[in-house]
């Protein structure tokens, strides 16, 4: 399926003592990048045959005066370096080469580091902004009893995660994949849930690494937070995650300048294939473009690199889902992009069908959707009639639910062995992967498209507002349209999430 969307920060920090903030969205001004050579090389891909030796593509490499970093013959594509902006140009017409293109828009060639954000970010973190602490020690009766914070999850309750625990919570041998910022591997919350056999870190120019400091967190709770909501254990301590008893791998894709480049994003794809993984969260989208577009060489290369990463993942059975972004875009219809490229000098583009927000446009990929507490789209929540498959709770401040809290964000794990709150689609998206874990575990054998399938038919229908018009704060400053009537469908894709089916 297809979609247009964009926002790459797809989550926020909403609270807790020692935690760090969120992913920090790095963008800004650069110069354009030279046309010479420079000392600092930039990065591409390069595309030769699929599940064919790359030999030739190496060596193409090496001729047009580049090195080589990474091969993925599983799916034909070369990770390289250059000193050269005008080396994509130049390998693609050596034999052997079907595609290249820079993955960083070359702003490594002398450009000076990015120093401010955005305007697009600065909107988005004005939604992600931190608030107010909370402690282990809940008021109230827990809605998983023994887990003193599970009181606050209004959010388990939503998706009938809590009647879901008295019949499973999901088996052991389900592998979440969380490709994100790190997930700290001794929170109390997460480390009885913690493989760090099957975890890694991709941010070394997306070169596999198994070193526990590879796949931790440095600079963002992110992942961290994201991991809770999927798999927090039930353990009388703090939170419960919506499938307790899985397994999680730590991929890491998110840099400590919070960018998820192209090479990242297609290590993590390919590490969950080959490594036992059964579904991948990805709660970002790829960077430094929004939308890659393919009527440019160089980005219509990086978006086939990942799409080939992600297919190959689902052959090999992997259920990857995606958050659609916090932008409240309608991905069905054209929009303007003002943000790209987000680590250097923005450019103003008329974006239609021709340019793809990655991963969560990709076929393959269940593209997540964000609701609050009383089952409304998030005020922030992009959307589309074709581009969401499902909807969950990724909290809304504007949304207040009766909790001792009154917070309407959710509450995870975050660093520092604490728990804290952030709204986002980052927040929904998990909340599937959570459920489709437990779909996983209830049916072992079933495909990745029958789970898939399953999801979509188990998810419980929402209809648009009455009218289709959404104006959640009366000014008209967040204002969006649905599509679909009754059926929900440009809002809630095929509806709300349900864990209680994915067990039965």
């Amino acid at each position: 399926m297809q979609r247009r969307s964009r926002l790459r920060l797809l989550g926020a920090t909403l609270a807790i003592a020692t935690a760090t903030a969120g992913l920090a969205a790095s963008t800004g001004t650069a110069a354009a990048a030279p046309a010479a050579e420079s000392a600092t090389p930039a990065h591409f891909v390069v595309l030769g045959d699929e599940g064919q030796s790359l030999s030739r593509v190496e060596r193409a490499v090496r001729d047009a005066g580049g090195t080589v970093v990474k091969s993925w013959p599983q799916i034909g594509v070369v990770v390289a370096t250059s000193a050269s902006a005008d080396f994509a140009g130049t390998v693609r017409r050596k034999s052997g080469v079907r595609a290249a293109g820079a993955t960083r828009n070359l702003v490594e060639l002398g450009a000076p580091a990015p120093s401010a954000r955005a305007a697009t970010f600065v909107r988005a973190q004005e939604v992600e902004a931190t608030e107010g602490v909370t402690t282990n020690g809940g008021k109230g009766t827990p809605s998983d009893p023994g887990d003193p914070l599970s009181v606050n999850q209004w959010n388990l309750t939503a998706i009938k995660a809590d009647k879901a625990h008295s019949i499973s919570g999901g088996s052991r041998d389900v592998v979440v994949g969380v490709l994100d910022s790190g997930i700290e591997a001794t929170h109390p919350d997460l480390a009885p849930n913690i493989d760090p056999s099957r975890s890694a870190g991709c941010t070394n120019e997306g070169v596999p690494d198994t070193s526990p400091a590879a796949w931790a967190p440095t600079t963002s709770d992110h992942g961290t937070h994201v991991a809770g909501i999927i798999a927090a254990a039930k353990n009388g301590i703090g939170v419960v995650g919506v499938a307790p008893n899985v397994r999680l791998a730590s991929v890491k894709v998110v840099d400590d300048g919070g960018f998820i480049y192209p090479e990242y994003a297609i290590c993590g794809f390919v590490w969950a294939a080959e490594h036992g993984i059964k579904v991948t969260n990805n709660s970002y989208f790829i960077d430094p473009w929004f939308l890659w577009c393919r009527n440019d060489p160089d980005q219509r290369a990086i978006a086939t690199a990942v799409t080939r990463a992600v297919n190959y993942s689902a052959r090999r059975g992997v259920v990857n889902v995606a958050a659609v972004g916090n932008s409240n875009w309608d991905l069905s219809h054209d929009i303007v992009d003002t943000g790209s490229p987000n680590n250097g000098t923005p450019e103003t583009r008329e974006t239609g069908s021709e340019c793809l927000n990655i991963p969560a446009e990709l076929p393959d990929v269940v593209g997540v959707s964000a609701t609050g507490v009383q089952n409304l789209k998030s005020y922030y929540s992009s959307y589309g009639r074709t581009e969401t498959d499902v909807t969950a709770p990724g909290g809304d401040s504007k949304q207040i639910p009766n909790t001792p809290d009154a917070n309407g964000r959710v509450l995870s794990t975050v660093v520092g062995g604490a728990w804290g709150y952030k709204q986002g689609t980052s927040m929904a998206s998990p909340h599937t992967t959570g459920v489709v874990a437990l779909i996983r575990s209830t049916h072992k054998s079933w495909s990745a498209d029958r789970v898939i399938a399953e999801l979509r038919h188990d998810a419980d229908r929402l209809p648009c507002p009455e009218g289709g018009v959404y104006d959640p704060t009366g000014d008209g400053a967040w204002k969006a349209v649905c599509e679909g009537g009754a059926s929900g469908r440009g809002f809630y894709g095929a509806g709300m999430i349900d864990a209680l089916d994915a067990v039965r």
